[in-house]
């Protein structure tokens, strides 16, 4: 993502976050086939475009954008712990957040609400809303990548004879 460390006014914006030593240690935790470091920066910046395009608050929302992840986990976690993780981040993100940075109200929504509708936070702003649709997205988009050639092809070849089915009966 070089596009968005030449930014220079997303980069004004989020550079304390993005220098802190605490919120650089997701640089070592995988997250949807690439660090957790690296997709929240995808979700910052997408999400700081898209409020930018609406003329919403794209301060707020890059910042709380870069936050929406910074907890720490173990790579050793078991699939209980993971799932019980699902539900519980959000919560830690934003008493993370707190510890390291002054967050506005708006900031601690956007990152508390980013699970919406895994977790019952509804958004309460317009900057929420695009935050969480914006991580969905771009958790769709790393899975993709994450996936293996075998099974890529075989979900596309599932699709294509669903699709013939339909189209032909």
């Amino acid at each position: 993502m070089k596009n968005v460390v030449d930014n220079n006014e997303y980069m004004y914006l989020v550079s304390d976050i993005y220098n802190n030593q605490e919120f650089n240690k997701i640089k070592n935790i995988e997250h949807h086939g690439v660090t957790r470091f690296d997709h929240s920066l995808r979700v910052s910046y997408y999400s700081y475009k898209v409020a930018k395009v609406l003329r919403l608050d794209y301060k707020e929302v890059a910042r709380a954008g870069l936050l929406h992840d910074f907890f720490l986990s173990s790579e050793n976690r078991d699939k209980k712990e993971r799932f019980v993780s699902v539900f519980k981040h959000p919560k830690i993100c934003v008493l993370n957040s707190l510890i390291n940075f002054e967050l506005t109200s708006k900031e601690i929504d956007i990152i508390r609400s980013h699970m919406f509708p895994i977790n019952l936070k509804i958004p309460k702003y317009a900057e929420s809303w695009v935050v969480s649709l914006v991580d969905k997205g771009v958790a769709i988009y790393e899975f993709s990548k994450k996936l293996s050639y075998k099974f890529k092809f075989k979900f596309v070849t599932n699709i294509y004879v669903f699709f013939l089915i339909n189209f032909f009966s």
